[in-house]
């Protein structure tokens, strides 16, 4: 079982997230689960608060080291750090893809900290050693979203999943177009078909097709 474990503001929002769907059968499966821990409940502040104004100014609040750490604490217990891995968002880390997401399918513990206002102490990072992953070229409000990608994208990588491994679209030459019933139907008075090479049953055209199409698409938003 691989295990995920969340340090967050707000688990609420990714906990809903795991309750459908493939994530919601890979959970009864046994094949993965979701423990969140809030920083709220590491702060000896009174009023819970675990945000601060930055050094140097700005905008914003900063999120405290001391509660998030204690929380990444209590998530790693006494786990071998080659079993685990703690991962850290910045639009400015690695980038996030498949490769990375098979590589850390086959950890026992993945350790996930959702930043949220202007980001989190620095120092917190650079105490643990985290990876740093970015899901894309822009910001999002919290770290809670890039923790639901990399949940997705990770748990269809562990075998038994998806059922079928044909489904991982990176092992088959996976179209951006698909097409289902009917063959043909009218809208506002223009007839839509299904392209003829798919109706052949030629596995080899089809294939080529399907290459011709991602081509289009690369040049298309290169």
């Amino acid at each position: 079982m691989l295990n995920f474990h969340l340090i967050s503001l707000f688990p609420e929002t990714v906990e809903s997230y795991l309750q459908h769907s493939i994530l919601k059968r890979a959970q009864e499966k046994g094949k993965i689960k979701l423990k969140t821990y809030n920083p709220r409940d590491f702060t000896k502040d009174k009023l819970k608060r675990v945000d601060n104004k930055p050094y140097g100014g700005g905008p914003g609040m900063v999120l405290e080291a001391e509660p998030l750490l204690k929380a990444v604490q209590k998530a790693m217990g006494k786990k071998a750090r080659r079993n685990l891995a703690i991962i850290f968002f910045t639009p400015s880390g690695k980038k996030w893809n498949n490769q990375e997401a098979k590589k850390l399918s086959k950890k026992k513990h993945i350790i996930m900290i959702a930043g949220h206002y202007e980001g989190i102490d620095a120092r917190v990072q650079k105490i643990l050693r985290a990876k740093e992953y970015s899901v894309g070229d822009f910001v999002t409000t919290g770290g809670e979203l890039p923790a639901m990608i990399v949940i997705d994208t990770v748990t269809r990588q562990i075998p038994g999943v998806l059922g079928n491994e044909e489904s991982l679209e990176e092992n088959r030459t996976a179209s951006p177009e698909v097409y289902t019933r009917p063959e043909s139907f009218r809208w506002k008075g223009k007839n839509y078909r299904v392209p003829k090479i798919l109706l052949s049953g030629h596995h080899k055209k089809i294939k080529e097709w399907k290459e011709e199409i991602i081509n289009k698409y690369k040049k298309k938003y290169s």
